[in-house]
């Protein structure tokens, strides 16, 4: 069957996402110029010549830029959450490399509160046109443009999933049709194209951009020669494992010298990079938060938990953290002293909360007290929530891989937290809930998620949660 060829000019998009970069850095500092009165070129006036300099400049640090951190928005699979992470890290290294040129041309006189000032607009200005970016081609795939023709070769299990895959998505692709040696599959998959010794001839006939095998290893024969064919006539080749059939999930591909290992889960924080990032964050936000709120929230509240009930301020508890292992949890007491803490987990209207107590639970006041474990690296700001070591224990039991969640530090907060698996767990439907939540931040971390995850638990808190208390 003869296609058509595809319209539009789809493989210039790159180019003009490049264009439209550099149409915005130019007109932001340029505008930002002329709105502030003078932000650069302060002797322009006296040396025109000297704008050329200051355009260049611009110019250049965004191509030395976008070298090391390129564009990603043109990719058929990118996630929104990675188009964040990615602008951000661009518009920083961008802001460094402007920055050390603008002032060894010396074009700037500018006081150092209006410069940090307009490369912090610059950041959100530029990371929301990607985002807007990124939307806009989707919308432009979604009307059927720029997309990429593709077979599937193998008519089991796995090829119908990355059928339905790449059917649903609005990443770009369309699924021409597919190629079995089991004649019988014919009427049931879609589009029966023929045997896989027909794949080359389809190839040469018509328009095909990438190949999806789902063939099972023992074909090994036919795999290789795809894989020429696809090499010797520019054609993309992608293998589906079998294991894909029981393992849906994220994986991560290793080497140990030239052999393959596949690892059943990705873990950004493995890398020594992001967990130095993150632990940077973690000591620079509670140092801040135990040096300016959690003084006058100690008197305060410590005042009040005296003056209602005997016993002392801070509440301690053995929690489970990282690997395991076991820490002293610090807290400002909420409940009256009893036997029961160590054992039973709190509950609504539950007698022995304090009213002051119900307060700070209800407004997380009484978690405060955990930046101080966050500062000693037992926690982190953002991580699965720690349970009480008698939980564990029983979850462990109920809830199969339940300790997967302690391969990072536990939080203050977490993505269970804001997704609606605060306060009591009632049921074990919820609990896994959670636990499943808890996995899925870890497999899917980002610096950006955690920003994201501290200000919903802040609007949260501020809004109301009806799960605090």
């Amino acid at each position: 069957m003869a296609l058509v060829q595809k319209k539009g000019y789809g493989f210039l998009i790159n180019w003009l996402i490049m264009l439209s970069d550099l149409i915005l850095i130019n007109s932001f500092f340029i505008a930002f110029h002329k709105l502030s009165g003078g932000f650069l070129l302060n002797y322009v006036e006296l040396e025109p010549y000297k704008a050329g300099e200051v355009l260049l400049l611009i110019n250049l640090a965004y191509f030395i830029a976008v070298n090391i951190i390129p564009n990603n928005l043109a990719k058929n699979i990118v996630f929104f959450d990675k188009v964040v992470q990615r602008s951000l890290s661009f518009s920083i290294l961008y802001i460094v490399i402007f920055t050390v040129g603008v002032y060894l041309l010396n074009v700037t006189e500018i006081t150092l509160l209006k410069w940090v000032g307009c490369l912090l607009l610059f950041v959100g200005v530029y990371t929301l046109f990607q985002i807007l970016l990124r939307i806009l081609l989707k919308l432009y795939r979604e009307k059927g443009h720029n997309y990429k023709y593709v077979i599937i070769v193998g008519g089991g299990l796995n090829g119908m999933n990355v059928y339905y895959d790449l059917s649903s998505s609005t990443y770009g692709y369309k699924v021409l049709g597919f190629f079995d040696d089991n004649k019988s599959l014919e009427n049931a998959l879609p589009n029966y194209l023929g045997t896989t010794a027909q794949v080359e001839k389809f190839c040469n006939e018509n328009q095909v951009d990438e190949i999806f095998c789902t063939l099972p290893g023992n074909q090994e024969a036919k795999i290789l020669k795809l894989i020429n064919f696809s090499e010797r006539n520019m054609i993309r080749f992608y293998l589906v494992p079998e294991f894909y059939k029981y393992i849906k999930r994220k994986l991560v591909l290793n080497f140990l010298q030239a052999t393959p290992v596949v690892g059943i889960r990705p873990e950004p924080l493995q890398s020594l990079s992001n967990r130095v990032l993150k632990r940077a964050f973690d000591i620079v936000f509670s140092i801040c938060v135990l040096l300016t709120v959690f003084p006058l929230v100690y008197i305060i509240c410590g005042l009040l938990i005296k003056l209602e009930s005997p016993g002392p301020i801070l509440f301690t508890q053995k929690r489970t953290g990282l690997h395991g292992k076991i820490f002293t949890c610090y807290k400002f007491r909420s409940m009256r002293m009893n036997k029961d803490a160590d054992t039973l987990t709190t509950v609504k209207t539950d007698p022995r909360v304090t009213k002051i107590g119900s307060f700070i639970r209800r407004t997380s006041l009484d978690e405060i007290p955990q930046f101080i474990n966050v500062l000693l690296g037992d926690m982190s700001v953002v991580g699965p929530r720690p349970h009480m070591v008698k939980q564990t224990e029983i979850y462990n039991k109920l809830i199969d891989k339940f300790m997967i969640r302690h391969l990072i530090k536990p939080g203050l907060t977490g993505w269970a937290q804001i997704s609606g698996y605060r306060g009591e767990i009632k049921t074990i439907d919820q609990m896994e809930g959670r636990f499943k939540c808890d996995v899925w931040y870890i497999e899917n971390w980002s610096f950006v998620l955690d920003i994201k995850i501290i200000f919903v638990t802040v609007f949260k808190t501020i809004a109301g949660d009806k799960n605090a208390y």
